[in-house]
This record gives C-alpha cells, sequence and structure tokens, in this order.
C-alpha cells in the first residue's frame, strides 16, 4: 500500500538524506539542479514546520519526500509562454524518491496521491519546474499528463516550467 502523508517533525533528517540521494543521483545523470546549498536541511525543516512536505510511504516505510505548496509560487508569475490556467494551483517542489524505490512506478503511483490530495483541497491544477538536462523528471511529468508551458527562473536559473489540469 502506497500513502501520502505529512511529514512529521521527526521525519526531517530522513526527508532530507532522501533529498541527498537524488542530488547525487542527478549528479550521476551529469547534471545539477540541486546543489548544496538548496535545498539545503533547513529548506525541508521549513517545509515540514509549514505544513508542507510530505512524505509518499510504502508498507509503512518512507520511500520518498516533496513539498507541496497551496501558496503558488512568485517566480511563476514570469513565465517566457503561457500556463493554460489561471486557477489557485499547487506547486510541486523537491520532489525525490529512496533509490530503492527507483524504477518500479512510484513517480507514478504520487502523482496520482497528489491529484487526489489537491482534489480533496479543491484544487484541480497542478504547476511543476525542473531543470532542461532533467530528461527523467521531464519524462515523469509527460508521462502523467503534464503539459510544457514555457520557462521560468527559479533559484536564479531558467526551468522548463509544466503545469496540469484536472
Amino acid at each position: 500500500m502506497v500513502t501520502l502523508e505529512n511529514a512529521l517533525p521527526e521525519d526531517v533528517q530522513q526527508c532530507y538524506d532522501i533529498i541527498d540521494i537524488g542530488r547525487k543521483f542527478q549528479q550521476e545523470q551529469g547534471f545539477t539542479q540541486w546543489t548544496e546549498d538548496y535545498p539545503n536541511f533547513h529548506t525541508i525543516q521549513d517545509d515540514i514546520l509549514n505544513n508542507k512536505g510530505y512524505v509518499v510511504k510504502a508498507d509503512g516505510t518512507i520511500a520518498g519526500y516533496m513539498c507541496i505548496d497551496f501558496d503558488g509560487e512568485s517566480a511563476y508569475d514570469n513565465i517566457e509562454g503561457k500556463w493554460n490556467s489561471d486557477a489557485p494551483y499547487a506547486v510541486v517542489h523537491r520532489m525525490a524518491f529512496s533509490q530503492q524505490y527507483r524504477g518500479i512506478g512510484l513517480a507514478d503511483t504520487a502523482w496520482g496521491l497528489i491529484e487526489e490530495y489537491c482534489r480533496k483541497r479543491n484544487v484541480g491544477y497542478i504547476r511543476v519546474d525542473t531543470d532542461f538536462p532533467n530528461k527523467i523528471m521531464q519524462h515523469i511529468l509527460e508521462k502523467n499528463g503534464f503539459k510544457r508551458c514555457g520557462v521560468i527562473v527559479f533559484q536564479g536559473s531558467g526551468k522548463v516550467a509544466y503545469d496540469k489540469v484536472f
């Protein structure tokens, strides 16, 4: 059974470790989207303390981490391109999974759970961004119905912007 749950303060180290695994995986793929400065331990801690940090659990074990933010993202105000909606949206940042959970479709399951959670909050729209070299995340997003909208600047560099209306 796979669930999406709020991360708890006592989960912060494990969630950060998953982010660090994701950072190293990106480097193995030949690019650096996440630096040592971002996201850092305090980024994850702030997510969790602000009730924006979420874990994906597989049979009760934390398998992945992400930030789901319903407060918007100011970097998305300026897009070179066009969003597909002006409706209230959720932003998903910092999605990563433990090594042993890669390649089994867990990201697809997570996106389904995120959409279900958004619907419960009466939000039917998600925006997300990723680096241009992050072909794995782009594939996952497109496979899950996200549309490429253009380019935004986040954390000082251009990112591919995606959205999904559901």
